[in-house]
């Protein structure tokens, strides 16, 4: 930020072409909540808190207009206390004397009171008002964190105005400038959690084809707390998990990343069924923020020969299972056991399951079969979905196709964007 050359400008930078301004008609980049903003184009009425200790016997001009001539409010407040209860959401512009002392900071530091203020105020555009001797003072102020400086025995009203102004805008340049870097962090955050949580499969060696589909629910445009992996351990077994913490915020989308390494690297060490969910649950007690947090989850286990595998449910829908000739339909869910997190000492029966010389099995969360369906309240279920994966594999849809097709008509059918997150993965075998 260019720090203002005292005594050398009458005007701020921005009137003198020294600075960019904001643009007349920019729109604003806030969120939408409560905020200090002002709007040149409408009916907003600027306001101005002036905090000195002696209001009454200052050269401001009473008479402020902001650029559509409309008169500027002021309010006074003596000492900082005053100036706490005045401060509301519709001022915009502070112009603080810097010789007021500041409660409880050290006598030592001459921008006490501005530090206060700013911490104060921190979505306020600051003015400091210091002698005309004191220009150092003036520049510090505006590098600690003031919009502009001006010096007491220079100000006039039609100065002040445009400094005003000009704060204003600042300030809703410097906070757009802002929220798009924090926008830019966490875009590069959730790109290191889509890696943890969207991982490339371990399958070399393996003979099986691998297909995954991800789609955000509506009231995210990033990931939620959705996760899957599949690896091929040293003996040729083909392990593969799928699961959903439940919740959607950042801790959520975490804890989900943590349970997928941990998954690799417990099946990786030869844990399998009971003992491997077993130990998930302790990293989930162990890592999550809240008692209330659980996570469903669906392993399987391939034996090497492609024919058989084994299945562990904890709280999570059954995979479903396609073969040449006969119609499509979910694995046995019987023994299903509760969701990690939710007992203590839980065990998770491990099922063995027939696959046959040549099949598909797909594996997905919820968010695939709690879509409604038209306009009333009914969900498309399991039911549903068998249905619909049978249809299209009639049609000859295969693969990423499949996939693709199976989220992108649960979409429809719910008539726009679904409320939960969507994580499907596919395997398949041919004979």
């Amino acid at each position: 930020m260019p720090v203002p050359i005292p005594r050398q400008r009458a005007i701020p930078a921005v009137e003198s072409g020294q600075a960019p301004a904001a643009p007349k008609d920019a729109p604003s980049k806030e969120a939408p909540r409560k905020e200090v903003t002002v709007d040149n184009n409408a009916t907003t009425q600027l306001s101005l808190l002036v905090i000195e200790d002696d209001p009454g016997g200052s050269t401001v001009v009473p008479e402020l207009l902001d650029s559509a001539g409309k008169p500027i409010r002021v309010r006074t407040a003596r000492n900082l206390t005053e100036a706490e209860r005045l401060l509301t959401d519709d001022v915009h512009c502070i112009l603080l004397d810097l010789a007021l002392p500041a409660p409880g900071r050290s006598d030592d530091d001459e921008l006490a009171v501005l530090r206060h203020v700013l911490e104060l105020a921190p979505r306020h555009a600051v003015l400091a008002l210091t002698a005309s001797g004191d220009a150092e003072r003036g520049a510090e102020a505006v590098r600690v964190g003031a919009q502009d400086y001006l010096f007491r025995d220079e100000l006039d009203g039609r100065l002040l105005s445009r400094a005003i102004r000009y704060a204003v805008e600042r300030k809703r340049s410097d906070t757009a400038e802002r929220r798009l870097a924090e926008g830019r962090v966490r875009a590069q955050e959730n790109r290191r959690l889509e890696r943890g949580l969207l991982p490339t499969p371990l399958l070399e060696g393996s003979s099986l084809r691998f297909a995954a589909r991800y789609r955000p629910g509506r009231s995210r445009a990033l990931l939620g707390g959705d996760f899957y992996d599949v690896v091929r351990t040293p003996d040729g077994t083909v392990h593969a998990m799928i699961g959903d913490v439940c919740g959607h915020g950042p801790d959520e989308a975490a804890l989900g990343v943590e349970l997928r390494i941990a998954w690799r690297a417990l099946t990786l060490a030869g844990l399998c069924g009971d003992e491997l969910l077993g130990t998930l649950q302790q990293v989930l007690e162990h890592e999550r923020s809240d008692d209330e947090i659980f996570a469903t989850l669906c392993t399987v286990d391939i034996a090497p020969d492609g024919r058989r595998a084994g299945l562990c449910l904890a709280g999570h829908p059954s995979p479903l299972v396609a073969r040449p000739g006969r119609p499509a339909r979910l694995l046995p869910y019987d023994n299903n056991g509760p969701a990690l997190g939710l007992l203590p000492g839980a065990r998770w029966p491990r099922m063995q399951v027939e696959l046959g010389a040549e099949w598909s099995l797909m594996l997905y969360t919820d968010g695939l079969i709690e879509g409604r369906v038209g306009d009333g309240g009914e969900r498309l279920g399991q039911d549903g979905m068998v249905a619909m994966i049978r249809r299209q594999l009639s049609e000859g849809l295969r693969g990423e196709a499949l996939l693709r097709a199976a989220v992108n008509e649960v979409r429809s059918l719910n008539g726009g964007e679904l409320a939960d997150d969507v994580a499907v993965l596919l395997l398949d075998r041919e004979g």
